[in-house]
């Protein structure tokens, strides 16, 4: 398992939110590149960018901020936050991302997940976020009546490359990851799952460990807050098989 930490960008700040909330947004940092920079010394393989103006408006803000994290970091990137078009996935790769993150076009245009999948194999990931089993889209502000697993499942079909899982219950509130849930959504699929929401402590990465096969998990607001040493966080996943 890996630990993916996160940065949050609005208004090319470093913020996080409370439960997605974007009136409850906490600046970390006006400097995402050291930010970026300061992850990848500590060991970090991979870096979860989500542009949260694009996720509130579908539409990205944040594109320079993105490109210059490209630029400064070697690890690999993926971004997600309103990606609603194939025209923006195309930027994206061509600016250097490694992975696009699609969530609320997941239940809106899964065409455009299978068009996506077929013109960048490998490099498609649908974040799905789920309050009480059931997804919930645009930045969380609205509950559907689809279950989680169910689309997992579907995005599997059109040959996504892994799930990016959150309880959004657990999101941004220190309180600790839903491993049950986690769990069976790993039992359920055949492609990596990583896990999101509430990753608050050095226990919880060992709760998530116990999950066979658990790809990842994304870790935010603790690392910012010193909840959890990253350095430390990556230590004990990679000494672990």
């Amino acid at each position: 398992m890996i630990v993916i930490p996160a940065i949050d960008l609005k208004d090319g700040l470093c913020v996080r939110l409370l439960q997605g909330k974007k009136e409850d947004a906490t600046v970390y940092s006006d400097d995402p590149l050291s930010t970026a920079r300061r992850w990848e010394s500590c060991g970090a393989k991979l870096l979860h960018v989500v542009d949260l103006d694009g996720a509130f408006t579908g539409n990205q803000k944040n594109i320079e901020s993105i490109r210059r994290i490209r630029e400064a970091v070697k690890m690999d990137i993926e971004v997600g936050g309103g990606i609603r078009d194939m025209e923006r996935i195309d930027l994206l790769i061509s600016i250097g991302i490694n992975r696009v993150i699609l969530g609320t076009v997941a239940i809106e245009k899964p065409e455009l997940v299978k068009e996506a999948c077929k013109k960048y194999p490998g490099r498609v990931v649908v974040g799905i976020d789920a309050k009480s089993g059931f997804v919930a889209v645009k930045g969380w502000v609205e509950v559907t009546h689809v279950e989680a697993k169910e689309l997992a499942l579907k995005m599997q079909d059109y040959g996504v490359t892994g799930i990016i899982y959150t309880d959004i219950s657990k999101d941004g509130m220190m309180t600790g990851p839903n491993i049950e849930a986690t769990r069976e959504m790993v039992e359920t699929l055949n492609i990596p799952v990583i896990a999101s929401g509430g990753v608050s402590s050095i226990d919880d990465i060992k709760n998530l460990m116990t999950i066979k096969n658990l790809w990842g998990a994304i870790t935010g607001k603790a690392i910012y807050s010193g909840a959890i040493d990253l350095k430390e966080a990556i230590k004990l996943t990679e000494g672990h098989s």
